[in-house]
């Protein structure tokens, strides 16, 4: 007879590719990943066996913290060849990060997370590194995530807030009404604006990048210490943000995008 999928089951195994794609180069011990997914020892212990047969996860020999394997590249990179946004972006973002000086980030809506997709490094002397490409965050953390969150159409906007706030609200910023709020600001100045709300001393501030539908599919945003984050500079930076979204909705008309 055969043998059907557990829909739970494989809801659970995606469970645990996010986490450790959150989680990055470090890697995550199999306790951190049981507490973060809500699961037993015993059922994550089975899942990242199966994933580590099918090369999608690896354990370290070091210190036996589990990561994303070979194959979780592999498949990545075939589908850069659909959703990669890098290409498009990557003149109007370089030139961006040219004329800001500070560092500019391209961020990716995935549900109700957004991805560091992409990271252009101004001329400034004093950097602030506050994503690594690929790392991942619920919708409302940070810049990015925030102006993305904000531009969601109204109804599917307050499920999604609703969600972030059971799911992670124990984090400051995505408590319900905190989260509210700088939705509420984000959406009526037209751009997000955080203070050391990931990285102490910094100031970041992030702005939708639409499809033709009016779909928030990305955010272009720039961090840098609050130093050089006066009131007037912020306003500029607003504005040359909102310019370079415009011109990538232009630059992706007819590229295909998945939300």
């Amino acid at each position: 007879m055969k043998q059907v999928a557990d829909p739970g089951s494989i809801e659970r195994t995606f469970e645990l590719l996010r986490l450790l794609a959150t989680a990055g180069r470090y890697g995550l011990a199999l306790t951190q990943i049981s507490e973060s997914a809500s699961l037993p020892h015993s059922t994550v212990h089975r899942l990242l066996r199966r994933l580590i047969k099918e090369r999608m996860v690896v354990q370290r020999e070091s210190n036996k913290r589990y990561m994303l394997g070979a194959l979780a590249f592999e498949l990545g990179l075939a589908a850069s060849q659909i959703y990669d946004l890098r290409q498009p972006c990557r003149p109007i973002l370089m030139q961006l990060a040219e004329e800001i000086g500070d560092t500019v980030y391209l961020t990716v809506r995935s549900g109700n997370e957004s991805v560091c997709e992409d990271r252009y490094e101004g001329p400034s002397v004093i950097r602030v590194m506050t994503l690594e490409v690929g790392s991942r965050r619920p919708l409302g953390l940070g810049a990015g995530g925030l102006a993305i969150l904000a531009a969601i159409p109204a109804e599917e906007r307050e499920q999604t807030i609703d969600y972030l706030a059971h799911r992670y609200g124990t984090y400051k910023s995505l408590h319900e009404k905190t989260l509210r709020k700088a939705v509420d600001v984000c959406w009526k100045q037209g751009f997000s604006l955080i203070h050391s709300q990931v990285t102490l001393g910094t100031t970041a501030v992030g702005v939708a990048i639409l499809d033709t539908l009016d779909n928030p599919v990305a955010a272009v945003s720039v961090a840098a210490v609050d130093s050089r984050m006066s009131e007037s500079r912020v306003a500029t930076l607003s504005r040359q943000l909102q310019s370079a979204a415009a011109r990538i909705r232009k630059a992706l008309h007819s590229f295909p995008i998945g939300a």
